[in-house]
């Protein structure tokens, strides 16, 4: 037997709550009521119904928001707007922002009962669709994590345990293009969170004043500019999950606020006062050592111990090589779709070729690769080694390196500090002063070798 539609009446008048109200539970719906935007709103964060009956005049705020809101928390919601002849232009107004139909007061009960009877079936047509989709977005999103390395394997379990867990936390270190925004994607959409949007930012990308109004929100003169009251992607993505990428670069401020978040679920807008709730998981990445960050006062430790409840540490490419070739089937099939191209696949010699590269822009540079032999190369039936960016075709196959940077270890032993400083010294020297080389060499992020070298004075 299936339970009767759940149906939520917001209107401040009385007696139209409860004549609705009397009507629908007659019906045989699961009905309750609301006298204000604000009431109906703590309802339905509580218990999501099937169908909203609301009035467009309303106290606080008005109808067309508390439509807005109600829909950003719940978009397979259905809402019937109620509507007084003087204001039917509105009515139509809040259509256009998403609700369903519109009665005009007073209405007969007839036409209540069929304006709620062809809701329901958007209702329960809308919420097959986005099961559907979510159902949908789950595969795709574990499909993306390719690979079949014990390295890979171990980033997907550790993925599938977590999008199965109500830990609202999470920290994925690795380095760039190395697919962090993959595996952040992956505990979303397995989730039970899959329905709620999945939003994110770039830490590096903003300056701090507008980082902070783009996580948090402003009020309206918060600040020069700040002409309306705007939503932050935390208030945004209620329900779902937020992204914060490279947050190691996060303001002073921005860390402030985003620990207080964590620790208490609240927040504030920008140059406002009100405390508000926020039911999100926080996805962190970074590609920056925040040991380190810390250590160096440049991040709260507070914070870093807050967002390491779990860590996913995700490989280098050159640490699963096995994988390139899955990943290249991968990619083919992609752009095969997207650009109606039949490309079988990788020649032998590519192969190779593609195998001992050290691939210092990880998967995502991979991509590119292929993309580009896609689009340069449209007569092709599969990617060949005059196909490659010139940096490929020049560097030799890892395996086949005599020059390796690790000494050999004497029967006398080694004094670890003293082989960090001669690696470093020779790592810098092969690449004339370049830190970034230097530290692609030595097979560590940029900031961890600037670390290294003022720890040994060498800066």
């Amino acid at each position: 037997m299936t339970s009767p539609a759940r149906v939520l009446v917001v209107d401040d008048e009385k007696l139209i709550r409860w004549s609705v109200t009397e009507r629908l539970q007659r019906d045989g719906y699961d009905v309750q009521s609301a006298e204000s935007g604000e009431q109906a709103l703590e309802l339905l964060a509580a218990t999501p119904p099937d169908l909203m009956l609301l009035d467009v005049r309303l106290p606080g705020i008005d109808g067309v928001e508390t439509l807005q809101r109600a829909l950003s928390l719940h978009p397979e919601l259905a809402v019937l707007m109620m509507s007084a002849h003087s204001t039917v232009d509105i009515a139509v107004d809040a259509m256009k922002h998403g609700a369903v139909d519109f009665l005009v007061k007073p209405f007969p009960f007839q036409a209540l009962d069929a304006a709620v009877e062809r809701a329901i079936a958007t209702a329960r047509t809308r919420r097959q669709i986005a099961t559907l989709s979510a159902d949908r977005r789950a595969i795709d999103a574990a499909d993306a994590l390719v690979g079949a390395s014990a390295a890979m394997e171990q980033v997907r379990n550790m993925t599938g345990r977590l999008a199965a867990s109500e830990t609202t936390t999470v920290l994925i270190e690795g380095e760039s293009g190395s697919g962090k925004e993959v595996v952040a994607r992956a505990i979303h959409y397995q989730s039970a969170r899959a329905e709620r949007p999945f939003l994110q930012v770039n830490c590096a990308a903003l300056p701090e004043q507008l980082l902070e109004s783009e996580l948090f929100g402003h009020e309206r003169g918060a600040f020069t500019d700040a002409h309306v009251q705007k939503r932050g992607l935390f208030e945004s993505a209620e329900g779902g999950s937020v992204m914060l990428d490279e947050i190691g670069d996060l303001p002073p401020g921005g860390q402030a606020k985003l620990l207080r978040l964590l620790e208490n679920k609240t927040f504030r807008r920008v140059g406002g006062v009100q405390e508000l709730r926020a039911d999100v998981r926080v996805i962190a990445a970074t590609n920056v050592n925040l040991e380190e960050r810390v250590s160096e006062g440049r991040f709260r430790a507070d914070l870093f111990f807050r967002l390491n409840v779990v860590r996913i540490a995700v490989p280098a490419l050159r640490d699963h090589l096995e994988d390139v070739p899955t990943l290249c089937a991968h990619f083919i099939a992609r752009f095969n779709q997207e650009m109606k191209r039949q490309v079988r696949g990788v020649s032998a010699s590519a192969m190779e070729t593609l195998k001992g590269y050290h691939w210092p822009g990880n998967v995502r540079e991979l991509r590119n690769v292929i993309e580009r032999a896609f689009i340069l190369h449209a007569g092709a039936d599969e990617i060949r080694p005059e196909h490659l960016t010139p940096e490929l075709r020049r560097a030799a196959p890892s395996a086949k390196r005599s020059d390796k940077l690790v000494p050999p270890v004497s029967e006398e032993g080694l004094v670890l500090e003293d082989v960090e400083k001669k690696l470093i010294t020779e790592a810098m020297e092969r690449a004339s002063g370049n830190q970034s080389k230097a530290a692609r060499l030595l097979g560590v992020s940029r900031d961890t070798l600037r670390y290294r070298l003022k720890k040994h004075g060498m800066a």
